[in-house]
């Protein structure tokens, strides 16, 4: 049987490739050149994080291959990794970069949605003790409720995919709905940390989640700031 996780995932995914077919035209994509580039990006992600866990883990690989293939395995990596797989799709296919990425804002954040609401159905994104009256039923030996936090990122995705699409049908310059969507979304992740119960320290004093906003923030300032200072782009 499907895990809820996955049920949910799969189920954004699909939501969001439909949703691109509304995007693209916005973005000045062509809407089947974008879903051929959206689904093969999907297929890379897949493919690339079970290679990396094979490789990993051979020989548990070897000995369990459907096993070890069932296991969550997305990581920083196979993200790099699938992010240059489409960006070579795209400069195949003659998709411009800016415009694609503004098309595929929407439904990142749509997709984010997804993924919290499974984290929030499994229990996997645990927050902070709190007396607020919707938080979480308290863990075994605890007095407290639980902040939801899974829950609160899944409200911030929902509202940053709405708010990207109407930026999106103003037609802004190529890049600009993308900047201000990784902004937004860096922004509520780093927020949302605070509510979190703390992971392991990475480096100067914030964990792996945190650096990632932080990455999301720079890089939707770089984009933002080549729209409104540079050429338009594409």
């Amino acid at each position: 049987m499907l895990p809820t996780f996955g049920a949910l995932s799969a189920l954004g995914l699909i939501l969001a490739l439909l949703l691109s077919e509304r995007t693209a035209p916005l973005a000045g994509v062509a809407p089947g050149k974008l879903w051929d580039a959206g689904l093969f990006a999907v297929l890379a992600a897949f493919v690339l994080s079970r290679v990396l866990l094979a490789l990993a883990y051979f020989e548990t690989f070897r000995r369990f291959p459907l096993l070890l293939l069932t296991v969550p395995s997305l990581t920083a990596t196979g993200l790099l990794l699938t992010v240059l797989a489409t960006a070579l799709w795209l400069r195949l296919k003659g998709i411009p970069w800016l415009r694609a990425l503004d098309a595929w804002a929407p439904c990142a954040a749509l997709v984010w949605a997804a993924l919290a609401l499974g984290h929030f159905a499994e229990g996997s994104d645990p927050g902070l003790e709190t007396h607020l009256p919707w938080g979480l039923p308290p863990m075994p030996g605890d007095a407290l409720r639980l902040h939801p936090v899974a829950l609160y990122a899944a409200l911030a995705a929902t509202v940053l995919t709405f708010g990207a699409f109407r930026l999106l049908r103003r037609r802004p310059q190529p890049g600009t709905a993308a900047g201000w969507t990784l902004v937004a979304a860096g922004l509520a992740q780093f927020l949302l940390s605070f509510l979190r119960q703390p992971g392991v320290e990475a480096a100067l004093g914030l964990d792996a989640l945190e650096w990632v906003a932080v990455g999301l923030i720079t890089v939707g300032c770089g984009l933002v700031a080549r729209t409104m200072f540079g050429s338009e782009g594409q």
